[in-house]
């Protein structure tokens, strides 16, 4: 059975030992979930009944390209202006709860393991019409506009319909869910679903220039950050710049899946008229 890890806030106890996995070094970051807590949320203009845990954000010379959140949204709230960037393009992905996303005039509602690629400069709203807290990752990107190349439009779908694609030689124990066409080089992003079966690895340290954020839906894993082998289990986030090397053995019982952005199909920037 398919489950998301969504954080649920509060505060640990007096009694608790503050020692605990979070890092933060020059090459990677590590948020347990026990770091996502009540007094570490943030607030949005013009959104009703919302925070959020704000876990990526642009910082000049770590990470560069995205950020990330994970917004909680009340009964009765949501936003008709969620996106004040015309500029910035979005994926939203559900993971509880139910919500009602207008988009472009067309309503659809997206129930967990919804999924919706949000374009540059679009009309849209997002709203909790449900009786049940809803929870959400926003991704955010500056879209990269290319002359000659269109912007890519948006789509809505969800976890159920996207197959999970056998990565060579690991007969299904290794799976990646590709939401958008990789050949596609309109999109200048890819926000996909990575799953590996108990014992299943990546074998070797992948070292490339994308940076990642990685949040963890569902099960365990023992991951190769740089230097360090760390544990990380459902709700943790790692965010890693470029060519930090990475791996990973999934330590079971159960499956080991997560959120993975990275930045795709463009040229490195050289000056600040590509910016």
């Amino acid at each position: 059975m398919t489950s998301y890890y969504a954080p649920h806030g509060g505060l640990p106890p007096q009694t608790q030992l503050t020692t605990d996995r979070a890092r933060f070094t020059t090459a990677y970051a590590v948020l347990p979930k026990g770091t996502m807590t009540d007094i570490v949320t943030s607030l949005l203009p013009f959104w009703e009944g919302m925070r959020m845990w704000l876990i990526a954000r642009p910082l000049s010379g770590f990470a560069e390209t995205f950020s990330q959140y994970i917004v909680e949204v009340s009964p009765g709230g949501g936003s008709d202006r969620p996106e004040l960037d015309p500029g910035a393009e979005g994926v939203l992905f559900v993971v509880s709860g139910t919500l009602e996303l207008t988009l472009s005039g067309e309503v659809h509602q997206l129930a967990p393991g919804g999924y919706a690629f949000i374009p540059p400069s679009s009309e849209w709203t997002l709203h909790n019409r449900g009786d049940e807290v809803a929870s959400f990752h926003w991704i955010r990107k500056a879209y990269q506009h290319v002359d000659g190349i269109d912007v890519p439009p948006a789509f809505v779908t969800s976890d159920a319909e996207v197959e999970g694609l056998e990565m060579p030689g690991t007969d299904g124990a290794w799976r990646t869910q590709r939401f958008a066409d990789p050949t596609d080089v309109r999109h200048d992003m890819h926000v996909n679903i990575v799953s590996f079966e108990p014992g299943g690895a990546i074998p070797f340290p992948e070292t490339h220039v994308m940076e990642h954020g990685l949040y963890v839906l569902e099960g365990k894993a023992v991951y190769l950050l740089n230097e360090d082998w760390v544990e990380v289990e459902a709700g943790d986030f790692m965010w890693l710049r470029a060519f930090c090397p990475q791996a990973c053995y999934a330590g079971g019982p159960g499956r080991f899946r997560y959120l993975l952005y990275k930045d795709v199909n463009r040229h490195a920037t050289l000056s600040r008229q590509f910016v």
